[in-house]
């Protein structure tokens, strides 16, 4: 397989994601694993290039993105789960009174 083919798929998810951000604005789960894909095609033009080029520093970076990821999608995950318990629900149009 050549670059190409990883920077296609890479394109491909990165498309998914913005997609589904801007389409499904109502619910958090879904936008967070939006976030998520869009992180994940991101890495993989990380390591197809890192690969291609011969140079391990894609690589490495790719383990701080997913540091990242992993942190947001817990804490993400932490508010979501407090917010339900509070409100009953994870629609964003019913989060309105929260603003300040």
């Amino acid at each position: 397989m050549s670059l190409a083919h990883f920077l296609v798929l890479g394109a491909i998810l990165f498309s998914i994601s913005v997609i589904g951000i801007f389409l499904n604005r109502k619910n958090i789960i879904l936008l967070l694993m939006s976030i998520e894909l869009m992180l994940l095609a991101v890495n993989i033009n990380f390591v197809s290039f890192s690969y291609y080029l011969g140079d391990l520093s894609g690589q490495i970076f790719v383990f701080f993105i997913l540091t990242v990821a992993a942190a947001e999608a817990a804490i993400g995950l932490a508010i979501l789960v407090g917010l339900f318990r509070n409100l009953k629900t994870v629609q964003v149009d019913k989060l309105d009174h929260l603003k300040g």
